[in-house]
């Protein structure tokens, strides 16, 4: 992780910077399902966690020669007019680090309720009242909204920024270019 590159969010009168964000998420987690390396990490340098917003900055972090390469890739075709990217560039002597990852809540409980009753042979009013409906969880953390190629249904991609560390932590990043233990560098 000794190099990065910021994408930003262009002002757009037509789309709102969420509906663009969104859209250059997906189009991020095509590319990196292809790329198929886990070596190219994210953040989002002006996370806004208190409202829940991501900002409108993308920073993918990786290898100088693994960014080159993606970035050469047509991923952002559809997007160019909507973002600016910057250069790829070293990453600070003095950045910090963090884990970037994924958040799940357990927001259905419906699904949870099934679950429950095959793990434990339990009828549906049984199910019902071990997991009320007040048992949803809702999470407070910023998310990007995306569809899912296999039920095409939507759902939120909830993101969050760990704490600051001193040292990095190697490791490798999924197809959202997020980890729950690699950090990537916070400056």
């Amino acid at each position: 992780m000794d190099h990065y590159i910021d994408i930003r969010l262009r002002p757009d009168p037509e789309f709102s910077p969420d509906t663009l964000l969104n859209a250059l998420y997906v189009k991020l987690h095509r590319a990196l399902v292809q790329h198929g390396q886990g070596d190219i990490g994210i953040s989002f340098p002006d996370v806004r966690d208190a409202q829940m917003a991501l900002g409108e900055r993308l920073r993918l972090h990786g290898g100088m020669t693994t960014l080159q390469l993606f970035m050469e890739g047509a991923w952002l075709s559809g997007m160019r007019e909507h973002v600016s990217t910057g250069q790829i560039t070293q990453t600070p002597a003095h950045a910090k680090h963090r884990v970037v990852r994924r958040v799940q809540a357990k927001s259905n409980v419906e699904r949870q309720r099934r679950r429950h009753m095959k793990r434990h042979g339990l009828s549906e009013e049984q199910a019902r009242e071990r997991i009320p409906d007040s048992a949803a969880q809702r999470l407070r953390l910023p998310c990007v909204q995306l569809n899912s190629t296999s039920t095409d249904q939507s759902f939120p991609l909830f993101i969050q920024h760990g704490e600051l560390r001193e040292q990095a932590q190697p490791g490798a990043f999924n197809s959202y270019g997020l980890s729950a233990t690699a950090t990537v560098p916070w400056f």
